[in-house]
Order: C-alpha cells, then structure tokens, then sequence
C-alpha cells in the first residue's frame, strides 16, 4: 500500500487527522515564536545598535514581509504539485537557522538580512498547511479547524514574549535568538515523522463515496485569474490586510507601550504581555471558528459578518485598556495593571477572530487542487500590507509624534492605528453581501 493510500485510510478516522492538527499549530507556533520574538527584544537591540523606532519597525516588517510574501506564490505553486509536509519539514528548519543567526550578527545590517532570511523560510508554513488542513477535515468542520491551527499565533506570541524576553534578561537578546531557532531546527524531522500528505480534496467527497484521482493543479495565472473575477476575494483579502496593520503592528509595539507608558520592567513586560496574547487570543480565535461554523452553516455571510462584528467590538474596549489608569484613581499602579490586563483580553481575542471564518471562506473560493496557491495569493495581499506596512507604520508615526507627546508618542500612535479595525469591519461587511454568489463547494 502506498504512503497516499495509507493517509487515505487514516483520514478516514478522526483521531489521525487531530495529531496532524496538532503538530501544523507547534509548527505554526514555532512559526510565530521566530516571528514576534522580535517585540519583546526591541528595547535591548535598539540600545546595542542606536536605531530609532521607525528603523526598527522597517527591519521588523519589511524586512521579513518583503521575501515572506513574494516566494509564498512560487512555493504554493510546488505545494500544490509535490508534497506539503516536505515543503512544510524544509520551511520550518530554514526559518529556525535563521533566527539562530540573528544571535550571531554584528549589525544592523546583518540583523536585517536574516530577518530577510526567516521571512524566506516562513513563506513555506503557511499556505499548505490551510491545503492540508482542508484535506483532513470536512466543511461541517474547517472553520474550527483552521481556527484551532490559528491557535499557533497566540501561543507563538506569548511564547515568544516569555522565553525571548526571559532569556534576554538573563542571558541577553543574542541567546535569545540561538536558542528558540536551535529548537525549531530539532522540531522539523519530528515533523516529517509524524504528518503525512493526504489525497486532495479527500475531505470534500461524501461519506463512503469511493476515492477519486485528483485533478492536476492550475497554473498560479489560471488561479489569479479566477480569484480576481470574484470580489468576495478582494474584500476578504483587504479587510483581513486592514486588520493585520493593526494587529501584526500592535503585537510588535504593545511591549515597548507597556515599558515607555506603564512603566513595566523587560521581565515583567513579558509575564504580563504573554498571558494577555495567550489567553486572548486562544479564546477568541476559536469563538470565532465556532461562530462561524454555526452562522456560516445557515448562511454564508456568517463567515465574514463574524469578525466584522468583532472588530466594532474591540475599538472601545482597546482604547478603554489603554487609558485603565484613569479608571482606578487611588487605587494605584498594581489595581490599574490588574484591571488593563482583563481589558486588554477583550480585544485580544477578538481582533483574532477573523482567522478562522476569513480563512475557511477563502478555501471555498477555489476548487480543491488551487486552494495551496489561492492561500498564498490571499497571504501575499494579508501579509505584504499587513506586515510591511504595519509594524513600520506604528514605528514610523511614533517618531513623527514624538516632538507632540515625547514619551507618549507611541501610545498616540497606535490610537491612530484604530482605524484600520473600522476599515477592516466595513469590508467584510461588504464581503458578506457577495460571499455566497462567489462560492465553490
């Protein structure tokens, strides 16, 4: 029996496709880990090599969203060809060399070049695990599913705070780097090990109904082209961009924010920042898949409208985090830490909400053998703003406050940041108005 058809016969139970599940959420938590450690380092790396806020948040998006996004298109086009756990294996030990090598660095150059180099390995991570994960899990289920696996973000995030900022205070920011790229290395044959590929579109097939030979991959022009005729596509992919300005940005500066205007020590900055993206955003990541699921299962639009809602929740309740001191008075500086701790949770989770309703509908815009490259396609839109732009934008309008508000700038900085959740409300909005006309099943 082939390698296939034995992941065939395992797909057929649940109990394989959960272990699958739970090795693609280490990977992409390992993903994110490499990917935000950065934040929590800003403060020693910008002491050590005299950057201002605006270079640090060019080194930090651009530098990493640059090669992420672009090599994402070429890399779902052999993943939808060859073997995703291969590409996955490969991408994983890639991006953990690299962010070993930012330890090693002399400058600011050189830091910036292997950020360049993580971006290169992660643009792999990504794209085929959405294939993979819709090929293991049907429709009833892929919203929670895909929300699940989106649990590697929050998990990523405060493990990369934690670690990386524990480490930085004990050991310096150097080791920091080495040592979560050095267990991202040991992860990757554990990896290969364990996940197998499995047939494409298998999950899509009704119960019982005999397996059938996949039809071979479109060309990555066939797959834009059938994209770019659907509007549903542009809106998913603008609004979820629109959001990922502000949350990729925000998760890079919230540490400096609570160090500069909370007045956080780098130890307990990580404690504090940790538990706020941990238990934020695992629970309203999989709010949002469950929601999904239920409301997309009576109608489509459910699947946008859900985040959309979310993110006219969330404005008020960051803004009121933020400004928690003014609420506690006399009580003092541990009440007014206790109380944004609990605040800052609300909109954790749901400016993270979108990821599984948003992902999973994006599935459903292209048949079974393009869904790699229309993941990546929808990325490249996601990350090349979000990221780029995000975590220098926040940097960048920081500085330019800085003659109005001096310390404070920050804090005002991302008050304006705002504004791309309200965008990012409107269209998916507007997506769920044409979401259903746009759907394959």
């Amino acid at each position: 029996m082939s390698e296939q058809q034995q992941t065939a016969t395992k797909t057929e139970g649940s109990g394989y496709r959960y272990v699958v599940l739970a090795m693609l959420i280490l990977a992409y938590t390992f993903n994110f880990l490499d990917r935000q450690i950065l934040g929590i380092l800003a403060k020693p790396i910008k002491d050590e090599f005299g950057l201002t806020d605006a270079q640090f948040g060019l080194m930090g998006g651009l530098a990493f969203a640059l090669l992420y996004t672009t090599l994402a298109i070429p890399i779902a086009w052999l993943a939808d060809r060859f073997s995703r756990v291969w590409i996955m294996t490969a991408a994983l030990t890639l991006w953990s060399g690299f962010t070993a090598l930012c330890g090693v660095v002399g400058s600011f150059s050189h830091l910036f070049l292997a950020r360049m180099g993580v971006g290169i390995g992660e643009a792999g991570g990504v794209a085929p695990a959405y294939s993979l994960i819709s090929d293991y899990f049907p429709k009833h289920q892929r919203a929670r599913a895909l929300a699940a696996y989106a649990f590697g973000i929050p998990l990523g995030t405060a493990a990369g705070t934690l670690v990386g900022g524990l480490l930085a205070v004990h050991y310096g920011w150097r080791t920091a780097f080495i040592v979560v790229g050095a267990m991202g290395v040991v992860l990757a044959p554990i990896f290969r090990f364990v996940v197998r590929d499995p047939p494409r579109g298998g999950a899509d097939r009704a119960p019982n109904a005999p397996p059938v030979a996949p039809a071979p991959a479109a060309p990555v022009r066939e797959v834009a082209s059938l994209l770019a005729a659907k509007p549903s596509f542009w809106l998913l992919a603008l609004g979820a961009a629109s959001s990922s300005v502000c949350g990729y940005g925000v998760a890079a500066w919230l540490p400096s924010f609570f160090m500069r205007s909370l007045g956080l020590t780098l130890t307990q900055t990580a404690w504090y920042y940790s538990g706020i993206a941990f238990l934020g955003g695992v629970v309203g990541i999989w709010m949002g898949g469950v929601m999904a699921d239920r409301l997309g299962a009576k109608s489509k639009a459910g699947y946008p409208l859900t985040p959309a809602v979310a993110f006219l929740i969330s404005v008020p309740c960051f803004l009121l985090a933020m400004n928690s001191g003014s609420l506690v008075g006399g009580l003092g500086g541990h009440a007014s830490l206790a109380l944004a701790f609990v605040i800052f949770l609300v909109p954790t989770g749901l400016n993270l909400a979108w990821l599984g309703p948003v992902t999973a509908a994006v599935q459903h815009l292209a048949p079974a053998p393009m869904r790699t490259t229309a993941s990546a396609l929808f990325l490249l839109i996601n990350n090349l703003l979000g990221i780029a732009v995000g975590v220098y934008y926040f940097g960048a309008m920081a500085d330019f406050l800085k003659p109005t508000f001096g310390a404070e700038s920050l804090r005002w900085a991302i008050y304006t940041g705002m504004g791309f959740y309200l965008l990012a409300a409107l269209l998916f909005f507007l997506a769920s108005r044409r979401l259903d006309k746009d759907w394959v099943e």
